[in-house]
């Protein structure tokens, strides 16, 4: 089952849908694990020939609760992007947390964000500062956000909006402020604040952010005192990962860890009994 729904955010609306598994997967009071994804740049929760949704059907079929949305002037959500930020991003995204563990069915001992490009600073900066989230899915992560992101817009718009207040992308009116936000996070320097697993999924095919990110985070999970990290390299993959293949082999790696996170953290319950 697929549920349209609005999630306030300060004095906008933001568009979101939840994925229901089947109906077999939410009977009795069995709580189900949550997923929240948060797209990339300029995106929506559609995302790239409908990455995300599909993502959704395939992540409810194994028995989790789907919860994605658009982020501040994208999609169908309220607001102007270029106005909002990294800060508000993360604002947003804790937001929709508090809207999903509101409700009865879900575990909040099973909360995973699911960022991709953008989404995926943003998912592990809101990981980085928010105790609620226990696991972590990046897809194609971005990096160093301002680099990135004016090397993705080119440099004439960025220049353009610090000298005239704003710069046309794509139909976005972006702002300095906006920029400004960019510069002032470093996901890498992050790491070390989030203590839950994590998993990297990245192409070889990636021209936009450099599969080289996810080997780079990778190291630094790996650095921090507890939390397992692993990842899955695609091969020929590119950004959005397009082609069929490519989409089917992200899908299986991404339930396959989800399913094997659940599987450890009952082994570990055991344990500590």
């Amino acid at each position: 089952m697929v549920r349209a729904l609005s999630i306030r955010y300060e004095e906008m609306s933001l568009a979101a849908t939840i994925q229901y598994p089947p109906a077999a997967n939410c009977q009795g009071d069995r709580k189900l694990p949550l997923v929240v994804i948060t797209h990339g740049f300029v995106g929506n929760r559609i995302g790239v020939d409908r990455l995300f949704v599909q993502a959704a059907r395939e992540l409810a079929e194994q028995g989790n609760l789907v919860l994605r949305f658009d982020f501040a002037g994208c999609g169908e959500s309220e607001g102007n992007y270029g106005e909002h930020g990294l800060d508000s991003m993360i604002e947003q995204t804790r937001t929709v947390l508090d809207y999903a563990l509101g409700l009865d069915i879900v575990d909040p001992t099973r909360v995973t964000l699911l960022g991709h490009s953008l989404g995926g600073a943003v998912a592990l900066l809101t990981a980085a500062r928010d105790r609620r989230v226990k696991s972590l899915v990046l897809w194609s992560a971005v990096g160093y956000p301002f680099n990135d992101i004016v090397r993705i817009v080119g440099r004439r718009t960025y220049d353009e909006a610090v000298t005239k207040g704003a710069a046309d992308y794509l139909g976005y009116s972006l702002t300095p402020s906006f920029f400004d936000s960019l510069l002032n996070h470093q996901p890498f320097q992050e790491t070390q604040k989030f203590s839950g697993d994590v998993l990297l999924v990245h192409g070889t095919g990636d021209e936009v952010i450099p599969v080289d990110y996810t080997f780079l985070l990778e190291k630094t999970f790996w650095l921090r005192g507890e939390g397992r990290c692993e990842k899955a390299v695609i091969f020929q993959a590119n950004h959005t990962y397009s082609n069929g293949e490519h989409k089917r082999e992200l899908f299986k790696a991404t339930a396959e860890w989800l399913g094997g996170l659940e599987q450890r953290q009952q082994e570990w319950l055991h344990w500590s009994i």
